[in-house]
């Protein structure tokens, strides 16, 4: 673990990119500047104070050291010469590759999956999160227990739960970690119950859920703050929101929906994680309609498009699963505007159900008509009925409003209420049993 905000000085860090020249044809194709931009990101998320950031061009990977020798021992100079107290390598490491960096550069090292981690464990704040965190650094320990150090393979005996005799303190180990990881999980399932009932409590309450998705950094979280007016953490942070957070938004039309802010994506997830927080996701897979938030001023930002649309198609939401979605083109405001142009331009050729909202969270600039957007989406699939209540039917009003949308309410001659109200399909049926005079509305 590496020393935490506020503890003393701040951790000296080095970044180092080792990308390969050739990339896999199957790889998302980036900007290897934009990428150790991104890799230094992830170590300001944390606090650490960067020395230096050093761009390597990779033919092949060492199995040994990841990078060439030459390159290995000019680094060493230099984590020597500017005091270095942590390498961070953006790339996955094997257990051997990272023991060996570390001797050679007589510094701690940690690679991006272990860094992604670190920054996890420092924002997760709901125990779901911390949960989640827990198992999947549990999960990443086990994988670098084999030949990762030398003090771990001596042998212990023991009893019970210490080990018989014989077993190495490796084998001991990985036991304990295996028996906390199932804990977790057993703890997990129960969360995951308990969400499931939030859940049906609020399909039972007619608000549909409107979940943002997008790449780290992209805005989601200011945007979330700009339509519900909630102080969810925004900032100029990698992974700044962790846990996913449920407010209620109004609409145009008076109509309300939950709006639902998730942690955001990056290219090169872990695998580990992606399993670890699926049930964060959860609500993505739930949602009726998403929002795919993209920073446009990001030079990058194509290639991160594609690496959201990857994970989402891990998730499942592909083909007849995939949900209705809104790209949002966020931070506008911080485009120069020859280039914004280009970009309406670019927008309105799409078809209209297709078509990128143009918007810029920080000013407000262009939400209206993204609300009326996803407004029209979430009424697509809703039956719209008419019908009139007695005065004194207190009751039906109070059931009508508590599993229905109800779009107008006005007086009839008579004294009674007639009412417009929407209702999800799976609605349609108890409605018009408990009202059988209603009338769908054209």
């Amino acid at each position: 673990m590496l020393p935490t905000e506020g503890e003393g000085s701040k951790t000296r860090a080095l970044v180092i990119g080792p990308y390969p020249t050739r990339p896999p044809k199957e790889a998302s194709v980036r900007d290897p500047k934009a990428r150790l931009a991104e890799a230094a990101g992830l170590a300001l998320a944390i606090d650490l104070d960067i020395r230096g950031e050093i761009l390597v061009s990779l033919n092949e990977v060492r199995p040994a050291t990841f990078i060439g020798k030459g390159k290995v021992e000019e680094i060493a100079e230099l984590v020597k010469s500017a005091e270095i107290d942590l390498v961070t390598m953006d790339c996955p490491l094997s257990p051997v590759q990272q023991r060996n960096l570390e001797k050679a550069w007589d510094t701690k090292v940690i690679d991006r999956t272990g860094l992604i981690l670190e920054i996890f464990g420092r924002r997760a704040r709901t125990k779901e999160g911390a949960l989640q965190v827990e198992l999947a650094h549990l999960e990443y320990q086990k994988s670098r227990l084999v030949r990762s150090w030398t003090h771990l393979e001596r042998q212990r005996g023991g009893f019970g739960f210490l080990g018989g005799p014989g077993e190495t303190q490796i084998e001991t180990d990985r036991r304990l970690i295996e028996e906390r990881m199932r804990r977790i999980e057993h703890d997990l399932d129960k969360v995951k119950r308990t969400r499931g009932l939030h859940r049906k409590v609020r399909r039972d309450v007619p608000y549909p859920v409107v979940a943002l998705v997008g790449y780290t950094n992209a805005g989601k979280s200011t945007l979330f703050n700009r339509l519900t007016n909630a102080g969810v953490f925004a900032e100029n942070l990698l992974f700044a929101t962790l846990d996913p957070t449920l407010r209620q938004i109004k609409l145009p039309h008076g109509a309300k929906a939950l709006l639902s802010d998730t942690v955001g994506f990056i290219s090169d997830l872990p695998t580990m994680l992606i399993s670890a927080f699926r049930a964060t996701l959860e609500e993505v897979t739930q949602a009726e309609v998403i929002l795919h938030v993209r920073d446009i001023s990001h030079e990058d930002w194509e290639a991160q498009g594609r690496d959201v649309e990857a994970i989402l198609e891990e998730l499942g939401l592909t083909g007849e699963n995939r949900k209705p979605t809104i790209e949002v083109w966020n931070k506008i405001d911080a485009v120069d505007p020859a280039r914004l142009e280009s970009l309406r331009l670019s927008a309105r050729r799409e078809p209209g159900a297709e078509r990128p909202a143009l918007v810029s969270a920080l000013t407000g600039e262009g939400l209206e008509a993204l609300l009326e957007r996803v407004e029209n989406l979430l009424a697509g699939g809703r039956v719209t009925l008419a019908l009139t209540l007695n005065r004194a039917d207190g009751e039906g009003l109070a059931w009508t409003y508590a599993h229905a949308e109800v779009l107008s309410r006005e007086p009839t001659p008579e004294g009674d209420l007639k009412l417009l109200v929407r209702v999800a399909p799976e609605r349609y049926g108890e409605l018009a049993r408990r009202f059988p005079a209603a009338t769908v509305a054209v």
